[in-house]
């Protein structure tokens, strides 16, 4: 049976899927496997813990840690980094996107991802500091009203359900690829005030297109896995720019704007910073910010074509 008839046939964990397909990412090897399973028992974890709205971020954390601490050499997350010193890959981790979102039950998310070191010896920054076409493998993981993990080795976006009655996430879409264009744009238009007349120009076209086609939905949940899932599912506009406030952008380059990236590309999609493809841009610090926008091809194009008509 070919490995295609065997995905229409068959039920697939994603503990087999990790092992079935591995040698189909760059530099596979069984470490990675090791570390990538590693990943999804700590976000069985949380999962269980996020339901428990009172528990502190910390433990959260800790599940993360000790579920990565053997098989990666360097952890880079937002709260602080670890320099380790055994292992082959660097994992650069978010363990609570949306953080704030627990205590109102909001959906709120795990963003990873895993590269090859690039040192010999002693692990140091220059490991972590790669530029996002490096990464061997990313995904997101997020606890909504179902648990759901979006992840890619640089073969296409699959998605995999957590089915809690056998403790196992079940793959339920295969080689995801998003729409050419979407109905939806999703910012939090609150800085509107500090934004850059090309963003506000851009937004009024979404809401009053003026050649005479439907105005785009507004949707912003402020949980960057849950706005980035729906529009990888339904097509549309994720923006997250510079503004007067935050003039280097306000998200992370390492652990949250790469993996999603990664991702977003992987399924078709675009991702830049307004001047630059995300992936491309080399890091000079593990918690360096960026401006980011990602989503259809031709959303973020024509969200390009406004930057460009303001230089």
């Amino acid at each position: 049976m070919t490995d295609q008839a065997a995905f229409d046939t068959d039920v697939w964990t994603l503990t087999r899927f990790v092992m079935e397909t591995g040698r189909k990412a760059k530099g596979a090897t069984g470490e990675l496997t090791q570390l990538i399973n590693s990943m999804l028992t700590a976000i069985k974890a949380i999962s269980s813990a996020v339901r428990k709205a009172g528990l502190i971020h910390t433990f959260k954390q800790r599940l993360l840690f000790a579920e990565l601490f053997f098989p990666s050499c360097v952890l880079v997350t937002s709260w602080f980094d670890f320099m380790l010193s055994q292992g082959k890959y660097v994992v650069c981790f978010d363990p609570l996107d949306g953080s704030s979102n627990i205590d109102c039950l909001a959906s709120i998310g795990t963003i990873f991802a895993i590269y090859k070191r690039v040192t010999d010896g002693e692990p140091t920054e220059k490991d972590a500091l790669q530029a996002g076409k490096n990464i061997v493998c990313a995904g997101y993981a997020l606890y909504g009203s179902a648990t759901l993990v979006a992840l890619t080795t640089g073969a296409g976006v699959n998605f995999f359900m957590l089915d809690p009655a056998i403790g196992e996430f079940i793959l339920t879409e295969r080689n995801v690829k998003m729409k050419s264009k979407g109905k939806i744009y999703s910012m939090n238009e609150g800085y509107a005030k500090y934004f850059h007349p090309s963003v506000n120009e851009y937004i009024k076209h979404k809401k009053y297109p003026e050649d005479g086609s439907a105005p785009y939905g507004a949707r912003y949940v402020g949980s960057m896995v849950s706005d980035i899932h729906r529009t990888i599912a339904y097509g549309g506009i994720f923006l997250y720019p510079a503004n007067e406030k935050s003039p280097k952008g306000k998200l992370r380059l390492l652990y949250e704007c790469n993996p999603i990236a990664f991702l977003i590309e992987q399924a078709g999609g675009l991702a830049t910073t307004g001047t630059q493809r995300i992936l491309e841009v080399q890091p000079e610090g593990l918690h360096q910010r960026v401006p980011f926008v990602v989503g259809s091809t031709d959303d973020v194009n024509e969200y390009l074509s406004f930057v460009k008509k303001f230089q």
